[in-house]
């Protein structure tokens, strides 16, 4: 392995343990993102925040792990703002099954 790849290795890793964290700061702006959720495929963190969006909610992705270099897909991670969190979250669960009930 050449010491180019090691070191785009490093700085993928890093991205993805700074994702794991939850948070990150936005130094121009000084808000805080937070990562409501990770997917291994860029298509599916993409329709998620089309949702968001279209509630008006910011939203922003992070490229995760070398999946993109592999060529394996790339994974990514949807972060919102931390006061947007909770709206979020509940947007983005899934829809529960109504389940019968026997009398």
């Amino acid at each position: 392995m050449s010491l180019k790849t090691l070191k785009r290795l490093r700085t993928e890793v890093t991205r993805f343990f700074e994702a794991l964290t939850r948070t990150s700061q936005d130094a121009d702006t000084n808000e805080t993102w937070v990562t409501v959720s990770t997917t291994n495929l860029r298509w599916e963190a993409e329709l998620m925040q089309q949702v968001l969006m279209a509630h008006d909610i910011p939203t922003r992705l992070v490229a995760l792990g070398l999946g993109l270099y592999m060529g394996q897909g790339s994974p990514a991670a949807l972060q919102v703002l931390i006061e947007d969190e909770q709206t979020a979250l509940n947007l983005l669960r899934p829809v529960e099954e109504k389940t019968e009930t026997s009398e």
